[in-house]
């Protein structure tokens, strides 16, 4: 994240009476516009992954090595890690100019979720970051006092500018086009588990007032198997100004098929700024995946946008995997299509875009 301003690390708490990040001129830009870096946690919490975890740190390595090949890859981690999670990014045979590792400790590896989201000011091209509350999904997995730290120690390794925010936001839980528009969900952000405090219109204000959006897009429920309580990047995700691309499951004996309908229901009433309806492009999600009996949260919606490609999780399923590229291919055209085995990954309720976290240039 390219934070670079003489107020080094300057924590804002706009409660005091600052002016709000949207009031100076920022806003959190869309995936696709150009990025500075991806940011990622190393894991090392066998319990995420249990009984399978092995597998899980070379899966990382293999995922920054992709990076790499289009842009800064920075991992936070605590020292111990450093010189195995080195050994096996190198193995997997990354570009290391581009990756860096920060004495970073955390007690999980979701980046998305407890990592900072950043801001930009366009006018003055500083990007900031804002650093919201984590609480593991409605206090599910303590402890997290680390990865609560993880937005603050950024800031001040990279001399940007924080604005903090008491209220709970995950960045997995949102999704923004750039232009003013961010797209959520009622199971998780109005969640009483989150913010019970704060009514559906504060919320709606937090967001407008750190991320400099200007209208909230509500979709209901996550899919099943989903432990975030319904975060939108399982689901629907803007891939332009005015497009949607949401995943659908056509079985009408999956459990998941009348909570697709539904959000798609949402979506097809849903209007532009202008009036329009937004171009809807459908993505089928994979064949149910299970590990131990347990139904897994698989989606094709949680790829991850980076300069260049568009990174999508795969699930050892060859045709579905194959119509998820082409789809995507379509939506993002001129970036390139990276697949990327996610059938281990999955297993601890997360693939790509939830362990990672990207910076704006």
């Amino acid at each position: 994240m390219s934070r670079r301003t003489a107020a080094a690390n300057l924590a804002v708490n706009v409660n005091s009476g600052e002016p709000t990040p949207a009031e100076l001129g920022f806003r959190m830009p869309a995936e696709w516009e150009p990025q500075d870096g991806v940011w990622l946690s190393w894991p090392h919490k066998y319990s995420t992954w249990p009984g399978h975890f092995r597998r899980i740190p070379s899966v990382f390595a293999g995922i920054v090595a992709q990076i790499s090949r289009f842009e800064n890859v920075r991992i936070n981690l605590a020292s111990p890690l450093r010189k195995r999670a080195r050994s096996l990014v190198e193995k997997a045979g990354a570009d290391m100019s581009r990756v860096t590792f920060y004495n970073h400790p955390t007690d999980d590896s979701w980046c998305r979720d407890h990592g900072p989201i950043f801001v930009k000011n366009d006018r003055t091209g500083e990007v900031a970051i804002t650093d919201w509350k984590y609480n593991a999904w409605g206090d599910k997995y303590p402890p997290y006092r680390k990865d609560n730290l993880i937005p603050p120690r950024i800031a001040r390794a990279l001399g940007m500018r924080r604005f903090e925010k008491k209220m709970v936001l995950e960045g997995g839980s949102i999704d923004v086009n750039g232009k003013g528009l961010l797209l959520t969900t009622e199971a998780c952000l109005l969640n009483p588990n989150r913010n019970p405090d704060l009514t559906k219109d504060q919320i709606e204000q937090n967001l407008r007032d750190y991320l400099g959006v200007k209208t909230i897009l509500w979709l209901g429920d996550g899919i099943v198997g989903d432990d975030t309580d319904g975060h939108i990047d399982d689901i629907s995700r803007f891939f332009a100004e005015d497009g949607i691309v949401t995943v659908v499951e056509p079985n009408t004996r999956d459990a998941n098929h009348r909570i697709l309908v539904e959000n798609s229901e949402r979506l097809e009433s849903l209007r532009t700024p202008k009036g329009g309806k937004f171009r809807i492009v459908e993505l089928p999600m994979p064949k149910p995946a299970y590990c131990e009996g347990q139904r897994l949260p698989a989606s094709y919606a949680n790829f991850l946008v980076i300069n260049g490609a568009v990174l999508l999780p795969t699930f050892q399923q060859p045709k579905r995997d194959a119509q998820a590229a082409e789809i995507l291919g379509a939506c993002f055209p001129g970036r390139e299509i990276v697949g990327i085995d996610c059938l281990d990954l999955v297993w601890g309720l997360g693939t790509l875009h939830c362990i990672s976290q990207q910076q704006p240039a």
